[in-house]
């Protein structure tokens, strides 16, 4: 597990890579676009576009040394509070997880579970990917997942799998879930309120598409598995040390509370507003309990929580990277641009050609701004008018940004939760595009296959 917790030298570098040339290449790209904006308006305080006040305007190009600087900037930004906050989180986790492994909790965890299922290995994979896509999909869950994601792995390697299995399982599942939504409040709720439609309206499509993109993903990793154990076959032991149960029962209780939190969420708009914080303050009372309750050199379990928090210091940095790409794109005035052209292409073709345009620039704007509930006030009110003038339902242009918004979060090396979910397993983004980009692009034709279905059978 602590191997777990330190993002490797290599992994780090080739990260760091991929996030300066995209840094500075995004910078280079904007010297050849023109700035220009739509007239905004706040919406339940909050900046919404307003349709049709598109105009070119001559802001001059940034300065080239501001391409190095926006990773740093983004911390003074509009909007750098969720980026401080995920900072926050990480660092409170990685010290967290790091006492609750040295107590040897995590372990007792993982073998309780083994002891159940060590002769339904596949049945507990199936299960445990359902649960996290349906946190995805029902609940809108994807950031407060990522301090299971070294437990998913440490379990995968236990059951004689790999890294990969508990990725799957774990972020990929979740992320995947997010996307193939049902009554995600963050995607669905914002996009459906924007475009007038009732909350959570046309559920029953969604559901169907939330168990075929189940099903191919369980397929994706049973298959993988199936390939591991066949070629190691070796006799798994559950024995272990059992933990302080003092420190134990503390774990259970904080964990327990987390868990309900997050289950409630989407009833209780204090919790959704606060989620990611109160995730962050149960972890941080839980890891400071386990301190007090299961080190018996108290200083040594403080030592083990500071060691823990600051080897997620590389995560910090990958995540300042990330945002800085987008924030290029938004202070050098071409984000309004792009979405302005983009319309006009597709605006006066065949229903299918718009609807896989709104798609295709949902899933392009994702590359730049990770947040669903941020792009759908971007991009929702530029697409109303567009599927009206094209008596598209407005049901469907919700889809179209529901498919385009959340796979490809998994995908692209701009999203911090993807970056940090890797960190923590040691596991370099280069690996991770080539286990899962055939996957992508079955996703990829797949949503438009659901649109098409979507046009032809009338979907509002």
């Amino acid at each position: 597990m602590n191997d777990a917790l330190v993002i490797q030298k290599k992994v780090f570098i080739s990260a760091i890579v991929i996030l300066v040339v995209l840094l500075i290449g995004t910078g280079i790209i904007t010297y050849f676009i023109p700035s220009g904006s739509y007239r905004y308006e706040l919406i339940d305080g909050v900046k919404t576009i307003i349709p049709g006040t598109f105009q070119y305007t001559d802001t001059g190009n940034i300065a080239f040394w501001r391409i190095f600087t926006a990773p740093f900037e983004v911390l003074g930004a509009e909007g750098n509070v969720i980026i401080i906050a995920i900072i926050v989180f990480l660092l409170i986790i990685g010290g967290s997880i790091t006492v609750l492994n040295k107590v040897g909790i995590i372990e007792h965890i993982i073998y309780k579970i083994i002891d159940t299922f060590q002769d339904k290995k596949y049945v507990l994979l199936s299960v445990i990917t359902l649960i996290f896509m349906s946190i995805g999909a029902f609940i809108g869950v994807f950031e407060e997942i990522v301090p299971l994601v070294p437990i998913m792995i440490v379990l995968s390697k236990k059951l004689g799998w790999d890294t990969k299995i508990g990725l799957g399982m774990s972020i990929l599942a979740t992320g995947f879930g997010f996307s193939a939504a049902v009554t995600n409040p963050f995607t669905i709720g914002v996009a459906q309120e924007l475009a007038g439609l009732p909350i959570f309206s046309g559920f029953l499509y969604r559901l169907v598409i939330f168990f075929i993109v189940y099903g191919l993903l369980i397929g994706f990793l049973l298959v993988h598995a199936k390939r591991i154990d066949q070629t190691v076959n070796e006799e798994i032991s559950t024995e272990h040390t059992v933990p302080n149960k003092r420190a134990l029962l503390w774990v259970f209780l904080w964990l327990g509370i987390m868990i309900i939190s997050i289950v409630v969420s989407p009833f209780v708009a204090f919790l959704q507003d606060y989620n990611l914080v109160l995730i962050a303050l149960y972890f941080l009372i839980a890891g400071i309990g386990v301190v007090l309750l299961g080190f018996e050199d108290k200083k040594v379990g403080f030592k083990a929580y500071l060691n823990g928090s600051l080897s997620m210091a590389p995560g910090v940095i990958l995540i300042l990277l990330a945002t800085g790409v987008k924030h290029i794109i938004t202070i050098s005035g071409v984000m309004d641009t792009i979405l302005y052209n983009l319309v006009v292409v597709v605006e006066n073709d065949p229903k299918f050609i718009v609807l896989s345009g709104a798609y295709l620039f949902t899933l392009l704007v994702n590359f730049f701004i990770g947040s669903g509930s941020a792009k759908a006030f971007l991009i929702i009110p530029i697409l109303n008018p567009l599927l009206d003038l094209s008596a598209i339902p407005r049901q469907l242009g919700v889809l179209a940004f529901q498919l385009g918004d959340g796979f490809s979060n998994l995908f692209y090396p701009t999203n911090a939760v993807l970056l940090v979910s890797l960190g923590l397993a040691n596991f370099s983004y280069v690996k991770w595009f080539k286990w899962t980009v055939i996957l992508q692009v079955i996703i990829v034709v797949l949503s438009l296959l659901f649109l098409w279905i979507g046009l032809e059978i009338g979907y509002t």
